[in-house]
């Protein structure tokens, strides 16, 4: 083993050698010619190629192809098929539904000598049998170690010798422009290999899974790349082939991979604890947008607004309140909101970091000890009542009731809990152009509870017909910050 790692060491450090060459070569071919000092040779560009197919020489081997078999069940007998008469008619040559099996394929990478492999959820996703292809033809039957749905990521072992794997590089550092291969298995098409540059890194929000940090790049990536690896120019695995933005169902210059970093940590947990296990902090939270930022006093739109606390979590016995906006966990600033849950998901459980939040136009600090994130949260719900009169001011446009049977049944709710139901907006009202909808649950007003329709009046009823208003609302179990601006 020592042999071995001596090896890789010494390939790694000739690799990089031709690296810093290939770079150097890049460097005349997208330098001005009037900057250089003479052309770009042929053996220059020779070399700039032979870096590329010993990358994909040395990584290659490392990309295996995943096929699945799920079983899939067509049901119980049908009501005719059941039928006396059609019985007495067909007798016993009725006939039966039938399990059918359905076929999958994928790409996965070995990442560990003692065969390890990282791939996607998705590709493995319901699979009754897997089986894992080496580029050199071997086959082995691959158990699933474990599967986290929220990252897309899932980890198989196989039992092999001698067996092909990637090192993990640092994908913490990536930049956008640095140039990435990807390799798979697109369409079935084994060792296929693309190349393409990063088009940008902390790619959110995109609506792939729970936890997004994407990598985005044009480097080809087509069905059946999914769980592939990207390498950079040190050969160094530095994501995994997850998703493609396509319209056409084929390669349209945007695809995303997971981060290497996230990856790693991800494979660890499942291996060592047979799950992810991600820190919580124990509030609902939602961006900062513009608005909302001069509403509670911030220079610039930054930092997560806390629009919940949930009893007797870390954030509740820290003493963070509704209405704080998270400026930095552990010394680390957060721009928008999916920075603040990537980064506490990844923070150990049982650690204690430091929480900065601005309350009423202060900065404070405090500290929390972060627990373990359960797989359910508590949730917000609804109270009894009929429609009200409208006010001359930005609630002008809403038509508010206490919630009764009536309503949480139009409106699929639970008929309970405090904050008045928003049954109507009037198109092109100030709650219409803020965002409102029928449905959602008004719970504070400037900061002022609304327990009923009585506050409701009494809060609502003292606003100017120019003031704006900061409303806290419930929306499906989630709570949220919105301003109305007359």
């Amino acid at each position: 083993m020592t042999g071995n790692i001596m090896r890789r060491r010494t390939a790694a450090f000739v690799l990089s050698a031709r690296m810093l060459l290939a770079a150097a070569c890049i460097f005349l071919l997208i330098t001005p010619a009037a900057a250089r000092e003479r052309p770009v040779t042929s053996t220059e560009l020779e070399a700039i190629s032979r870096t590329f197919v010993e990358i994909a020489e040395q990584v290659t081997p490392a990309v295996v192809g995943i096929s699945t078999v799920s079983v899939v069940s067509e049901g119980g007998e049908t009501p005719f098929f059941s039928d006396p008469y059609f019985r007495w008619f067909f007798g016993d040559r009725t006939p039966h539904p039938r399990d059918h099996e359905e076929e999958g394929l994928g790409s996965g990478v070995l990442v560990s000598p003692d065969g390890l492999i990282l791939t996607n959820a998705h590709v493995v996703d319901g699979a009754d049998h897997i089986r894992v292809t080496l580029v050199d033809r071997r086959a082995f039957k691959a158990t699933v170690v474990g599967v986290d749905k929220k990252t897309d990521l899932a980890v198989l072992r196989i039992d092999g010798e001698n067996l092909p794997w990637a090192q993990f590089g640092d994908s913490s550092g990536l930049r956008a422009g640095e140039v990435v291969l990807a390799i798979g298995n697109p369409f079935g098409l084994s060792r296929t290999v693309t190349m393409g540059i990063v088009s940008a890194v902390g790619r959110q929000a995109v609506g792939i899974t729970d936890y997004e940090d994407f990598i985005q790049t044009d480097a080809a990536i087509n069905p059946g790349n999914s769980g592939g690896a990207m390498v950079n120019t040190r050969g160094e695995l530095i994501g995994i082939n997850t998703a493609i933005f396509t319209q056409s169902g084929g390669y349209e210059g945007i695809g995303f991979a997971i981060p290497a970093d996230l990856a790693r940590n991800v494979m660890k947990s499942l291996v060592e604890k047979g799950r992810v296990v991600r820190g919580w902090l124990g509030v609902s939270i939602q961006e900062v947008t513009a608005e909302l930022a001069d509403q509670f006093g911030l220079d610039s739109p930054r930092g997560a607004l806390v629009t919940d606390v949930f009893k007797d979590s870390p954030a509740e016995r820290a003493g963070v309140m509704r209405g704080d906006v998270i400026l930095s966990v552990g010394g680390k600033e957060i721009s928008k909101l999916t920075e603040l849950r990537l980064l506490v998901a990844a923070t150990e459980v049982g650690s204690k970091v430091e929480l900065q939040v601005q309350r009423d136009g202060r900065v404070k600090r405090m500290h929390v000890v972060l627990g373990e994130f359960p797989e359910e949260s508590a949730t917000a719900k609804a109270q009894p009542g009929k429609p009200e009169p409208r006010f001359d001011n930005v609630f002008g446009g809403i038509e508010a009731a206490d919630l009764d049977r009536e309503l949480a049944r139009r409106f699929q709710v639970e008929a309970k809990g405090s904050g008045v139901m928003v049954v109507d907006v009037d198109p092109g009202s100030a709650a219409s152009r803020a965002g409102l909808i029928p449905g959602d649950m008004i719970l504070e007003i400037d900061r002022q509870e609304v327990t009923g329709m009585a506050d409701y009046r009494r809060i609502a009823g003292k606003v100017g017909p120019k003031q704006r208003v900061l409303v806290l609302i419930s929306r499906r179990g989630q709570t949220l910050f919105v301003g109305i601006e007359p």
